[in-house]
């Protein structure tokens, strides 16, 4: 394992753990947080293998080959808890944070230390994270509690004060489309996905790897144009369609968001080129036919509609009032 983790971009947080490893200066609590598909799971193991590796080539760098780095990497090591909500978008419950407690309060089986990583803390109930500020407070020597989430602001402030709080941050575009086409991706698929995963790492591999994403995205970019001039009946029909599935609702949602944001960016008088760069003549349309102030409150209507579909409103009737409100062009 190379000197960064293995990991691409984010060289200073490796940086900074790396010294709290060899230093002996671990923190009792660390909350690393960006965008979903940037590498926060995948740092948070690095960390764990780390700390625990027994065969280390040189200082606070795993050696992902012992018994240990095998253990944590497939997830399965006995001094290794993972704590997350059943599916992304789901609730994270109290039940599942005081087993993790009890998990905790043991004393290693097997090495070093014990590491509870909690993903997607943002999932958490108020009563969840709660249960858990005591154990932040005053966690045993052994213990290393690892939170994600997509940031701080999400959390309790109670829950923040008590982390080391790293920042996670995407990686440059050109830097992401050289790293996808060594994983044999050609120049233009691979320009395309570091364009529209936003440089992240994670995302971008998945659809790399999975043709079917990039096809759903076609699709749903395209029902997405179908429906701004469509009438009330079209758009109550699709609404219908599209609240059966609440984790498919969620990645369409995410999906528009992105081509809303190119949108309002574009309308605002930005240079840069949109995350959707083949989808660049229909984001100079729709600029030029709306203003900033239209374009934002579509993306905040989106931004809240996702918020809302995680807190379990009505999907059907979230995405009737959704579609009723876009303008119609």
């Amino acid at each position: 394992m190379d000197g960064n983790w293995n990991l691409l971009g984010n060289e200073w947080a490796v940086d900074m753990l790396r010294k709290h490893v060899t230093h002996g200066a671990t923190r009792h609590a660390y909350l690393f947080t960006g965008p979903s598909g940037l590498g926060r799971r995948t740092l948070a193991l690095r960390f764990a293998q780390a700390l625990n590796c027994t065969q280390p080539p040189q200082p606070g760098v795993p050696c992902g080959n012992c018994r240990d780095c095998r253990q944590i990497e497939a997830m399965s090591h006995p001094d290794l808890t993972i704590i997350q909500a059943e599916n992304e978008g789901a609730t994270l419950k109290v039940e599942q944070v005081r087993e993790a407690r009890r998990s905790l309060s043991l004393t290693p089986y097997q090495s070093r230390y014990r590491v509870s990583i909690f993903l997607r803390f943002q999932e958490a109930k108020d009563s969840a994270a709660n249960a858990l500020l005591k154990t932040l407070e005053e966690a045993p020597s052994y213990a290393v509690l690892i939170l994600t989430a997509d940031n701080p602001e999400q959390l309790l402030p109670t829950i923040v004060s008590r982390c080391e709080v790293l920042r996670l941050r995407p990686v440059p575009i050109e830097r992401l489309a050289e790293f996808l086409k060594a994983h044999g991706a050609a120049d233009e698929k691979a320009r395309l996905i570091a364009h529209i995963s936003g440089g992240r790492p994670g995302h971008a591999l998945r659809l790399l790897q999975d043709p079917s994403a990039l096809s759903f995205r076609d699709e749903k970019l395209a029902d997405l144009q179908s429906l701004l001039p469509a009438g009330r009946v079209d758009k109550f029909a699709y609404a219908e369609k599209l609240a059966k599935d609440r984790d498919m609702m969620r990645s369409v949602l995410l999906l528009w968001l992105s081509f809303w944001r190119d949108v309002m960016l574009r309308a605002g008088g930005a240079s840069t080129p949109p995350d959707n760069i083949d989808r660049a003549r229909d984001v100079e349309s729709l600029a030029g036919s709306l203003d900033l102030s239209e374009t934002r409150r579509v993306v905040s209507n989106l931004e809240r509609a996702l918020a809302r579909l995680e807190a379990n409103v009505n999907p059907r009737l979230l995405a009737e009032v959704l579609l009723l409100d876009w303008p119609h062009v």
